[in-house]
């Protein structure tokens, strides 16, 4: 499925594909990953955010693939929180302004090690975790230290599918890319 990946996104190297094929979780950040990290507020002070469908289906896909799925973000939004459940996230965790313990109780709670662990992260808040986990990604627009460290940068930007790239590289790593056949809610 390497070759299906590359074209659709970009060649990996064969040491990212080995990485990839190991993860049984994948943490994501909220604010530039899976938006494009503006924050609209409203004169009443409501908040809104853009979440893309196409992120939605993805993290529908590693679940029905058996890859579980957390959210660690340092804001706290009950937008994020509707989202995150609509699409059946186990773990949420909102107002982490170090990401660390969140990290450390995903993975006692799901007994993985860090190797067995991808991070999708767009700024340097996130890389306390993303330097200790398997599989390290970078949003295409990430802070220019994020992209200079990770395994992995997206072609998609945050908020516009990037997401949805990171689940893409690890259901065809494991051959089961074509295996969910839901509706990204």
């Amino acid at each position: 499925m390497q070759p299906l990946f590359q074209q659709c996104y970009q060649e990996v190297s064969a040491t990212v594909w080995q990485r990839a094929q190991q993860i049984r979780l994948l943490i994501c950040d909220v604010d530039g990953v899976f938006s494009d990290g503006r924050i609209y507020l409203g004169n009443s002070g409501e908040e809104l955010k853009a979440f893309h469908t196409r992120d939605g289906y993805g993290i529908k896909a590693l679940r029905k693939a058996g890859i579980e799925v957390a959210v660690i973000t340092g804001r706290h939004s009950e937008i994020v929180k509707y989202r995150m459940q609509s699409l059946t996230v186990p773990y949420i965790y909102q107002g982490q302004e170090h990401k660390q313990p969140a990290f450390a109780e995903v993975l006692q709670k799901e007994q993985l090690k860090p190797e067995q662990v991808a991070y999708i992260g767009d700024d340097l808040s996130d890389w306390d975790v993303m330097q200790q986990i398997g599989l390290s990604i970078a949003v295409r627009d990430a802070h220019p230290y994020l992209r200079l460290h990770s395994h992995y940068i997206t072609t998609c930007p945050g908020g516009f599918g990037a997401v949805r790239e990171a689940a893409d590289l690890l259901l065809m790593s494991r051959n089961a890319f074509h295996q969910f056949k839901g509706s990204s809610t």
